[in-house]
Formats: structure tokens, sequence, C-alpha cells
């Protein structure tokens, strides 16, 4: 640790010193013991979750070393108590006493973070400490499940792919080459076997890369958003249900009931679906609940599922809805609900991508 970090070390020394420390008749055997077995990051961590803002000038002193090594103690801290903090913090106890103990945890970690460092640096230091166990990019890519990782990859360049695999661990890499699309996977095999040693700026657009697309957004989304919940749980509802909550939702919060609906998955979302992921999709459905689906779709859903079936295939499909009669809107649901959660199950295993709508996810040819 740097000069300023062991300064603050000696900061929280000198506090118990005030106040009775380890040595102090006053404090518990416990909080002596517990202070013996700290070190000075964890020390510099209490006070600074204790102290907050007003410790901004000394963050600003702090090197990017000093401020990872304080930021891992801090976020693990868990329940301090009161006891230990007024020991460490001596004269300032009193700014304590309404609250008692501290807790430190990853969101207010980042919180305190962010009110005197970069956006970009925050981010980055708290994805390092969320994120998978590793210190290295690649120690941390072989600690992320081989599903996700090759649900990331197989969007990009074979070379790149090849890269990243040569990297990992070949059990590691072996699972991911499994989990991508067959002709793929064959690709970046291809391409590894072929692979000259990889310059080192190179490495480093990939190592950024990664940790700016991937790993940020892995963090980010570790954590689950409530309303991401309960558009899961609102997807299983039959129609009739989804609507009365939806509806009652609406009357008591109208800004989280528009959450949901916009996270929401439902069937008219299948019209998003690029041509292979509609035949994909197409292949995996029972023909008789894909006509009791289609026959409640609308003009445009049913004719653009339609249009990706051979010419004798979509007559079938056709004769086979109007065979069908007038049908009950419960199992016109049901069957649309099954064909909804196999586009989710065939996305899960990489086999088609579903999209949201937005920009991002629009699809270059």
């Amino acid at each position: 640790m740097s000069e300023e970090t062991d300064a603050l070390a000696q900061m929280a020394t000198a506090a118990i010193g005030g106040t009775g420390g380890a040595g102090n008749q006053g404090t518990s055997i416990k909080v002596r013991n517990k202070l013996q077995s700290m070190n000075g990051a964890e020390k510099s961590a209490v006070i600074l979750m204790a102290l907050g803002e007003n410790m901004a000038p000394v963050w600003e002193r702090l090197g990017e070393d000093e401020i990872r090594e304080i930021s891992h103690a801090m976020s693990s801290l868990g329940v301090v108590e009161a006891e230990l903090v007024e020991t460490l913090i001596g004269e300032f106890v009193s700014k304590m006493t309404n609250q008692g103990m501290i807790m430190g945890t990853y969101e207010q970690t980042q919180k305190l973070l962010m009110n005197f460092l970069p956006q970009e640096k925050v981010e980055s230091l708290m994805e390092e400490i969320r994120g998978p166990a590793g210190r290295t990019m690649w120690d941390k890519l072989g600690n992320v499940n081989e599903v996700v990782l090759a649900n990331y990859l197989k969007n990009e360049y074979p070379q790149t792919v090849a890269v990243v695999l040569s990297k990992v661990k070949a059990d590691h890499a072996a699972r991911v080459l499994a989990a991508l699309p067959e002709e793929f996977a064959i690709e970046c095999v291809q391409r590894m076997l072929r692979m000259e040693p990889v310059q080192r700026d190179i490495l480093d657009k990939i190592e950024l890369t990664l940790r700016s697309e991937f790993m940020s957004n892995l963090a980010r989304t570790s954590k689950r958003d409530s309303h991401e919940l309960m558009a899961e749980i609102f997807n299983s509802f039959d129609r009739q249900t989804e609507g009365r909550f939806i509806s009652s939702l609406e009357e008591r919060n109208r800004e989280s009931a528009d959450k949901i609906r916009a996270l929401m998955f439902v069937f008219e979302d299948l019209s998003k679906l690029d041509p292979g992921g509609i035949q994909t999709l197409l292949r995996s459905v029972e023909k008789d609940k894909m006509a009791l689906a289609l026959k409640g779709a609308s003009d445009d859903l049913r004719d653009l599922f339609l249009s990706n079936m051979s010419e004798r295939a979509a007559k079938l499909l056709k004769d086979d809805m109007q065979g069908l009669g007038p049908v009950r809107l419960k199992d016109v649901d049901q069957a649309q609900t099954e064909m909804v959660f196999m586009a989710k199950d065939l996305a899960a295993r990489g086999e088609i991508m579903l999209s949201d709508g937005g920009g991002d996810d629009e699809l270059i040819y």
C-alpha cells in the first residue's frame, strides 16, 4: 500500500488511541481481537464508509491500486459493530450515534465512489469486484458460464473468438465451443488451427472490448431488476389474467406497469425474429399447436410465418387452421404461450436471437 493509504490506516490507529483502542480496558475483548486481525485497508474502509463524502479529499489522493484494495475491503465489510466503529474513528463517533453501525455493501460502495471518481473508472472497478473471480480478464472468462459466454461470442468475428478461446483453459474452451452454433464453432476451430502469435496491441483491444462490453454488462445484470422478474411472471399468465393484473397495476403505479409491459416478451414479439429464427421455431413447434396459435394471431404475424414456409407446408398449415373451426380463446392463448416458451428456450440455447426492438438489437445484413 502507498504512503497515503498507510497514513489513513495510521489515522484509524490514532483515533483508537483517543478513545480506547486495542489496549484500552474499556474495549471488549471481541473488538480488540477484531482490531488486531484487521489490516490497513479494512480499517481505512470502515473510516471512509463511516464518514462518506467528507473523505473525498482522501480518495482523490489515492492511486488506482489503493482505491481497488480499499474498495474490495469496503464491499465485503458486511455489518460493522458500533463499538468497533466507535473505537476506530474516536472523536468522530458523534456522527455515528444515530445509526450505531454501518453496512458495507456493493451498492453503498458504488454510490460513494461515484461522488468523486469518473463513472468509467467506477464501473470498471465495481465490475472487477462484482464480476467473476480471477486476476486477469482470461481468468474471469474462465469463470463465466459457457452458455452465457457462447451467446456473446457467437456475434463476434470467428478470428476474435479464436483468440479468446486460445486464452482460456482448454476444458472451458471445449464447453464454449459445444454451446456455439456448429458451423460457427467449426470456423472458429479452423481459425485457431491457423492462428499466428497475436500482437500485443490486438490482444489489448480484445481485452478492452470484453471488459467494456461483456464484463460490465454481465456485472450490471447480475443483480436482477424486480421489474424483469415480474415481467417473467406476467409472461406466464394466460392473456386474461395478464390483462387483469396489468390494468390493476396501472391504476396504482403506471410507471411500473409500463416498465413491466416493455420488458415482457409476448406472442406478437415473435414478429421481430429474423427469417432463420422463424424457420428454427417452425421446426420446433408441434404442427397442431402452430395451427392453433396462428389462428388467433394478427394477419401480419400469420403471413410472416407462412412466408417462411414452403408453398406446400404453408397450404397444409392453412388447411389445418381452417379445419379447426371455432376455437376457445383460452386454447389459443395456451398455444401461443407454448410458442413463446419454446422461442425463449431456443434463445437460451443460442439457436435463435430474441429482440426487444431496441436499436442495439437490430440486425445488419
